[in-house]
């Protein structure tokens, strides 16, 4: 359990995924109690969800991807831990889930959530198995970049000031790294995006350098639909997103602090993927 005041945060661990110990580190900075568990000890309720106030599904390439990157974690975490995971939220939980771990939730159908789309979205069909149309309803999905190749860059994100996310409070603008081959983000409605976008779920879009979303290729590295980079479930507490924030915690992660160095310009005080962390932590300890 977390000490007095910190609290708890689950990162899953094993089976391909990595990127844990950025995460964990992420979140002691922020101010959280972060405790690494394989997937295994969860799966099997070793250890409980309810011993934790933030769940965190990391990157990497759970089960090597096969069936679609997230799709055999998700189907494990569904047939699982559904109730259990479904309590943790009931609960007023808070999730994340990075890269893989975005994926993830999109294919259990936890995001983006029944509010925007409502009951009577059609499910996505990607092929994937155990696709839900209960309450985790599937209406979206992630599919391979559109341009063919792993996409290893940094990307500039324009974030929604209208969004309930409780993980972006106060940003604006954003500058992480991507590392994926699957990021393309797809809804099996038009209608679905526009309610997203209405309902704030929308919660960050790959964006030019002067932060203008856009569908253009690098700085769209997927070509997303909408330009999606990040969702966040109705409520603001359940956040995917496809950046990685735990890799720009400190100006030294930032590609270009060597050439502002050698130009005798000022470095920040901390990488700008700290603060998702930070707004989550100081929501739960406000609370």
């Amino acid at each position: 359990m977390a000490e007095r005041g910190r609290p708890a945060a689950l990162i899953i661990t094993g089976d391909g995924l990595n990127c844990e110990r950025e995460t964990a580190w992420a979140f002691r900075l922020a101010g959280a109690q972060p405790q690494c568990v394989h997937i295994s000890d969860v799966l099997r309720r070793e250890r409980r969800l309810e011993e934790f106030a933030i769940l965190a599904f990391i990157g990497g390439f759970s089960n090597g991807d096969h069936l679609g990157a997230g799709t055999v974690q998700a189907s494990r975490f569904r047939h699982a831990l559904r109730e259990d995971l479904q309590a943790f939220i009931d609960r007023g939980g808070l999730i994340i889930g990075i890269c893989n771990g975005f994926q993830t939730l999109v294919k259990m159908g936890v995001l983006p959530g029944r509010g925007a789309s409502g009951a009577a979205a059609a499910p996505v069909a990607d092929h994937a198995p155990g696709a839900d149309t209960g309450r985790w309803q599937r209406t979206a999905t992630i599919m391979a970049n559109d341009s063919g190749r792993f996409e290893d860059r940094w990307v500039h994100l324009a974030v929604s000031p209208d969004s309930p996310c409780v993980w972006t409070r106060g940003l604006r603008r954003l500058y992480l790294p991507v590392r994926h081959g699957e990021g393309k983000f797809v809804v099996g409605d038009e209608r679905i995006l526009d309610a997203l976008r209405r309902s704030g779920q929308v919660v960050a879009c790959y964006a030019t350098r002067s932060g203008e979303p856009t569908m253009e290729y690098p700085a769209n590295p997927n070509g997303s639909e909408g330009a999606v980079a990040a969702l966040c479930d109705p409520g603001g507490r359940i956040f995917g997103l496809m950046p990685h924030p735990e890799a720009h915690l400190v100006p030294y992660h930032h590609p270009t602090w060597t050439r502002r160095a050698a130009l005798g310009l000022p470095l920040p005080d901390e990488g700008e993927g700290l603060a998702v962390f930070r707004n989550a932590v100081q929501f739960l300890m406000g609370r």
